[in-house]
């Protein structure tokens, strides 16, 4: 299946856990695909598959993620020494969090990579390597954002499967299908008309400071991933530590909020550009590029665009080729491209700053539909 063809680098490996769960072949007359699937859609895609894999585009640079290590070590030292050198009055104070936040979320897009086995040739690797990033520098569980995130990306946008979309309905009402109905069946949990509004003081601020910080340790715990507890007490240890030698316990307990703030708003305005503003419905059973292309938009490519978002402005290419490394995506974009086009699939790719005016306008679109459903007699 396409599914197992994306997420799997050592195939051979991974189909030896495959085979005593094997029963048999079907039937030459027995048709290899769903009639909810479409089959020209997946042939087309599968030869685009097999010349992406010919091209080398699978294969990572790993000067590339070398560097890219290097400079968010650089930060992440450098935002201690500002205050060690310049004291801990307000401008070092400052300048200090923004060196941070961005060694952070820069530090998050290359846990991502990892955790996408596209970083290095062999997957033991790449999951040391997680480990190290994602729990020693960002202080997270490594297993427990593989946990969520194979998860998003295997059914994107489809409610009860996809748990980037758990905000719906408590938080968000998300979708215009989803809006309808909930506002049909006179369900208010917030005041979703105004949730355009207040989406500014609540995701984005305090999604890592508070529930990611829960249910991180959550998880870690209750599946009993002490490997990944331990190396996350490595990172407190050592922020509280260094930073702690510098500053006052308040001072230090501010600094710590504020950056995680920081880092979290950058996060999730990224994040969320790319899915919020499409398709979320229920599962639909559709075939994988279908499945893919329905939840996910690009954002333009410029230099800029793809530190700031770590290649996440190529949110197609990389729902389609997840195990692809992320400096090939411009690479395969137009093969992409020319694959929506044979098939009449829409392929949108917007501005940055339109992407993320398209969240809130999204909400807003989705709030009133509830509302209108919510108020008809």
């Amino acid at each position: 299946q396409d599914a197992f063809v994306a997420f799997h680098v050592d195939k051979v490996l991974v189909s030896k856990y495959l085979k005593p769960l094997q029963i048999g072949e079907l039937a030459p007359d027995q048709p290899s695909i769903e009639p909810t699937k479409n089959k020209m859609l997946v042939k087309d895609f599968r030869e685009l598959r097999a010349t992406v894999e010919k091209m080398g585009l699978l294969k990572p640079n790993q000067l590339f993620f070398f560097l890219h290590l290097a400079h968010i070590l650089l930060l992440d030292t450098a935002a201690w020494l500002i205050l060690f050198y310049f004291g801990t009055s307000l401008m070092p104070f400052f300048v200090s969090l923004v060196v941070l936040t961005i060694s952070q979320v820069q530090a998050s897009w290359l846990q991502h990579d990892l955790g996408h086995l596209s970083v290095l040739r062999t997957t033991k690797w790449n999951h040391w390597l997680h480990k190290f990033v994602m729990c020693h520098l960002i202080g997270a569980s490594a297993k427990w954002w593989t946990l969520l995130h194979s998860r998003h990306h295997a059914k994107p946008n489809c409610f009860q499967k996809d748990p980037d979309i758990d905000m719906h309905p408590f938080l968000f009402t998300l979708g215009k299908k989803f809006s309808v109905e909930l506002g049909i069946k006179k369900k208010k949990y917030m005041p979703y008309n105004h949730q355009h509004k207040y989406f500014f003081i609540t995701l984005p601020p305090l999604l890592f400071p508070t529930y990611f910080h829960c249910h991180t340790f959550y998880i870690a715990y209750t599946k009993r991933y002490w490997a990944d507890l331990a190396w996350m007490l490595t990172f407190y240890i050592r922020f509280f530590f260094t930073y702690g030698s510098l500053l006052e316990i308040k001072s230090l307990l501010a600094y710590y909020f504020i950056f995680r703030m920081l880092e979290s708003s950058w996060f999730v305005w990224v994040s969320q550009m790319n899915h919020i503003p499409m398709d979320i419905h229920y599962d639909n059973n559709l075939d994988w590029v279908s499945t893919q292309l329905q939840a996910t938009c690009n954002v333009e490519q410029s230099l800029f665009n793809d530190w700031f978002t770590g290649h996440l402005n190529f949110q197609i290419e990389h729902h389609l080729f997840p195990t692809m490394p992320r400096h090939n995506y411009w690479k395969v974009a137009p093969l992409v491209k020319s694959l929506c086009a044979k098939h009449g699939i829409e392929y949108q790719c917007k501005p940055l700053l339109t992407a993320f005016a398209d969240i809130v306008h999204s909400l807003k679109n989705s709030g009133e539909l509830w509302l209108d459903a919510y108020l008809h007699k």
